[in-house]
């Protein structure tokens, strides 16, 4: 497989201080060190850009730095290298698995407030190990699963709703109606409706439907909010749509539109600054639509399991 290896010098008169933020922000990109003080990364383009910042910060400080491209190392196999990734991140796991005990631990000794507090800063850092985790640590399994377990005892997940299926087929070549202005749970929706039941949907917007028509996340909508569910997840539920990243789309969706602090996941005030940046920039329906319709494809692909 292809790497990327990175090398660089600073000049003497530099301070430590310089160095350790180097050093910081090598390991929170994931890199792993070789022989000679060499970073090694996976051939990826977030991982290029990453070490080619770098670089250029370095160069500007007078210092000396070089970016290249290997596909081999003589004496050095490619399972070897993922196998120092794998440590690397095995240890970022057990730090965090230690924590996650910690806090089983403190379970109904605390102030609920701050318990939930640690909760959200164990899930932000699992998601920061998880995204440069690139070769799937098997400690994440594990990690992962005790998070889960956390989340279950801490946070009051309701019950199973009682939503009627309907047929996929029945809902293809229609017109889908909803209101003017799309938000979040509208966005996702629509994202939805395109990737799973009908990529050649027609979506018109407009306050009532027309004859025929499927209204959704509206007033007597078909599929609009049910209980303590968002219209994303309503229509989840009535498809049986249960393809991988779909139950951690719909929590951020559900967070963002209900605000019933039911859900804490560390996506969800970056995508509601996306989705307010749109408000204010006055965005039409046909653009909210194809920017949100980007969005959601986005955070499906990264919130899928990624295939081993």
């Amino acid at each position: 497989m292809n790497w990327i290896v990175f090398t660089y010098s600073l000049t003497g008169k530099s301070s430590s201080s310089p160095r350790v933020a180097l050093w910081r922000r090598l390991k929170r990109q994931g890199a792993v060190s070789l022989a000679g003080g060499a970073q090694l990364l996976p051939e990826r383009e977030d991982c290029l850009e990453a070490f080619e910042w770098l670089a250029q910060e370095i160069r500007q400080a007078g210092g000396e730095a070089v970016v290249m491209h290997v596909q081999q190392f003589a004496g050095l196999a490619d399972s070897a290298l993922i196998q120092l990734f794998q440590s690397a991140r095995r240890a970022d796991y057990e730090e965090l698995e230690t924590e996650a005990e910690r806090l089983e631990q403190e379970l109904g000794t605390g102030e609920p407030a701050s318990t939930l507090e640690s909760l959200e800063r164990l899930r932000r850092r699992h998601g920061e190990i998880a995204r440069v985790d690139y070769f799937q640590s098997p400690a994440g399994t594990r990690v992962t699963a005790r998070i889960r377990h956390l989340e279950r005892r801490l946070l009051p997940h309701p019950a199973n709703p009682e939503i009627a299926r309907v047929p996929v087929d029945a809902y293809r070549r229609r017109v889908w109606v909803t209101r003017p202005h799309p938000h979040v749970d509208r966005l996702a929706c629509i994202w939805l409706i395109r990737r799973f039941i009908d990529p050649q949907a027609v979506i018109r917007y407009a306050m009532e439907p027309g004859q025929d028509e499927i209204a959704f996340d509206m007033d007597q909508a078909e599929f609009g909010h049910h209980d303590s569910l968002c219209s994303f997840e309503t229509m989840r539920f009535a498809f049986g749509l249960e393809a991988p990243g779909l139950h951690a789309l719909a929590e951020i969706v559900h967070e963002i539109d209900l605000r019933d602090g039911l859900y804490v996941r560390v996506e969800t005030p970056g995508v509601e600054a996306v989705l307010d940046g749109w408000r204010q920039a006055g965005f039409g329906d046909a653009e909210l639509e194809t920017h949100g319709t980007a969005l959601f494809e986005g955070l499906y692909t990264v919130l899928a399991p990624r295939p081993s």
